[in-house]
């Protein structure tokens, strides 16, 4: 028997048997065709409704004309900042290090209340040698006057004498020439004795001026200095030398400072009614006025500044806050009651452009409703400042592109930024 060619045989492929069919794909083909077309349809969603594939455009919201809290109708609204009248960074008058800082940011101080104090070792020093120089200037007036008392009386004493011809005119003379020098002497002593008098008060002053005190009373804004560095009022040693201790703002004296078109400032009159708006506190109106109107122009700008005082203080205010205000019209209640409501809104002056509509240039606005924009046509008015005026198309709180680009078009999908 053999076995190597019977394990042979068992090895070879039977090939009459019938070979099953392989498994169909076609199902998972259709699947992975389904999935791809969800996917599409979803990414092509995304972009249509809200995806970021839309124009990033700057809006702004309609305001009212007219809507100030007083009844009475603005005729210019405009930006300004507010502004202290007084501020100051307080510094010393003499170069010194600094011994030691008495002011935080926030505080309140008073005027003549110390802020700072310098290291008076120098002060102190030059203070003590200028004293020791009166004390010896009054000594030497004091010996001079007693020589003086001594030779006056024996200069009388000789004139007496040399009547009755018992002494010499020549004793005499030298008696009277030892009263006039001693006498001149003595003027001499006094005046010195003022110069060091006097000195003694520049040196109290040179102490004085190591104490920093607030010259007037306000609010500290900023700390500028610490124990230990060198300050000096005119930055004399480099970049390493501080030139101030503090700011210090007089918070009473705030107003706003606003610049007004040259072309429009015929309309602002001193002492007009102003009401103003600070944009961190935008529900909020302050009556104000106009103090005054700057005689000069900015001929960069085109514009004139205008200053404006609030009538109602608040702790609220403070320095650089951004502010919106409207100049109000001069009538009578009378009249305000009686004459006609403003119509229209307030738009940025830049959302208003022009588009071809039915084949002519006309002023439009895009307004945003379900994040699109659509080409409103409108009746636009004057402009007032960085604003203008929307008579019809538009009503109040609506929602406006702000300066649109030339390629956007209506009903273009968009994402709004720094809405307003």
């Amino acid at each position: 028997m053999n076995t190597n060619a019977d394990l042979l045989k068992e090895l070879r492929i039977d090939r009459s048997a019938s070979a099953e069919p392989p498994p169909s794909r076609r199902g998972l083909w259709l699947g992975l065709l389904a999935v791809a077309v969800v996917a599409g349809l979803g990414a092509g969603g995304w972009a249509l409704f809200g995806g970021e594939d839309g124009m990033e455009v700057q809006t702004a919201t309609a305001a009212p004309i007219g809507a100030t809290s007083s009844g009475a109708a603005s005729v210019l609204d405009a930006t300004g900042y507010v502004v202290p009248r007084r501020i100051a960074t307080v510094s010393a008058k003499v170069t010194g290090k600094v011994r030691e800082v008495l002011i935080e940011e926030g505080m309140r101080v008073e005027a003549g209340q110390i802020m700072a104090t310098l290291d008076p070792i120098d002060a102190d020093s030059a203070r003590t040698l200028a004293l020791s120089q009166l004390e010896a200037a009054r000594s030497q007036a004091g010996s001079v006057q007693a020589q003086l008392k001594e030779a006056e009386v024996n200069a009388t004493r000789l004139g007496q004498l040399v009547g009755q011809k018992l002494v010499s005119r020549q004793q005499y003379d030298q008696a009277i020439a030892v009263r006039d020098s001693l006498r001149a002497q003595l003027a001499t002593a006094q005046r010195n004795t003022q110069v060091s008098s006097d000195s003694l008060r520049i040196a109290d002053n040179g102490v004085d001026n190591t104490v920093v005190r607030a010259p007037f009373a306000g609010i500290i804004i900023a700390k500028s200095a610490q124990p230990g560095e060198i300050i000096s009022p005119s930055a004399a040693g480099g970049g390493f030398t501080r030139t101030g201790i503090g700011t210090i703002v007089d918070m009473d004296s705030l107003e706003i400072e606003v610049d007004v078109n040259e072309a429009y400032i015929g309309k602002v009159q001193p002492k007009m009614p102003v009401e103003a708006t600070l944009n961190a506190y935008p529900d909020w109106k302050i009556p104000a006025e106009v103090i005054a109107i700057i005689p000069t122009a900015d001929r960069s700008k085109a514009t004139v500044k205008v200053r404006i005082a609030f009538k109602q203080r608040d702790n609220r205010i403070v320095p650089d806050m951004g502010v919106r205000v409207s100049f109000l019209d001069q009538i009578k209640p009378d009249a305000a009651a009686a004459a006609p409501r403003p119509v229209g809104v307030l738009v940025p002056n830049n959302a208003v452009t022009q588009r071809p509509v039915d084949g002519k240039d006309t002023d439009v606005v895009f307004v945003v409703e379900d994040r699109k924009a659509t080409v409103t046509p409108v009746q636009a008015g004057e402009v007032r400042g960085e604003q203008r005026v929307v008579l019809s198309g538009l009503a109040p709180g609506d929602t406006v592109v702000s300066g649109p680009p030339a390629t956007l078009q209506d009903g273009a999908a968009i994402v709004e930024k720094n809405a307003e």
